[in-house]
């Protein structure tokens, strides 16, 4: 299979003022500019891109790889989707009118059927990646931005102490503030926290977890954001 190197419309995520930027997918990008190293590859490129998939009845479930999207295509399995096609796949040619088939992939997928009810998990895992996401790479200590390698998980109240490894017990901090604050609160450092932990929503982590989303993609999700949180993306 082949894919055509269409223009994607990518925005960075939470990034409300982003959403009508153009960029060729034949040039390297990256939604989290400073904070990561460019894509190159054409194979990565077009690996980064992931398609919004939801259940029949509009429930946002996760991100899917164009393969997979493919499959669904292929099987008939395509409820309905949303947004201009973004990817379109080259097959094979035809052995009756000697023509290759074509597959437009669009940004925003529904497949038949609905989800089981652990398929929408209300409490997205707590990965670094997504906690340094949450917290927006920076140090909720300092306030200082840094590279991923650079931040570590820390415990607001210590593990030792009884805290728990929950979003609301956990911020990004740098090395040297993690460091400095040791086996202790924040008060007991003397060392306030920036922002107080929070625990996002199903569609807050969607968010969170993709450094490469579609311009469509955002205006979906942030459209099944509470009001509070959609007004700080």
């Amino acid at each position: 299979m082949e894919t055509d190197r269409a223009k994607l419309r990518l925005v960075q995520a939470g990034n409300s003022t982003d959403l009508g930027r153009q960029v060729p997918a034949s040039a390297g990008f990256d939604a989290s500019p400073g904070l990561h190293a460019p894509l190159r590859h054409p194979i990565e490129r077009l690996n980064s891109v992931r398609l919004l998939s939801l259940d029949a009845h509009g429930r946002a479930l996760s991100w899917m790889h164009w393969q997979d999207a493919a499959c669904l295509y292929a099987r008939g399995a395509v409820a309905w989707t949303l947004g201009d096609p973004c990817l379109t796949i080259h097959g094979g040619m035809s052995r009756l009118s000697g023509e290759r088939s074509l597959l437009d992939l669009h940004p925003i997928v529904a497949a038949r059927g609905h989800a089981r009810s652990h398929a929408l998990d209300p409490t997205p895992a707590l990965t670094n990646p997504a906690l340094f996401a949450r917290d927006g790479h920076l140090c909720m200590y300092c306030g200082h931005g840094f590279n991923r390698p650079h931040l570590t998980r820390d415990h607001v109240k210590p593990v030792s102490k009884g805290g728990r490894d929950i979003w609301e017990n956990v911020v990004a901090a740098c090395f040297g503030c993690n460091s400095r604050k040791g086996n202790r609160t924040p008060q007991q450092a003397g060392m306030p926290l920036l922002a107080v932990p929070y625990r996002p929503s199903w569609i807050e982590h969607l968010i969170l977890s993709n450094r490469n989303i579609l311009a469509d993609q955002m205006a979906f999700l942030r459209a099944q954001l509470p009001r509070n949180a959609r007004s700080q993306t």
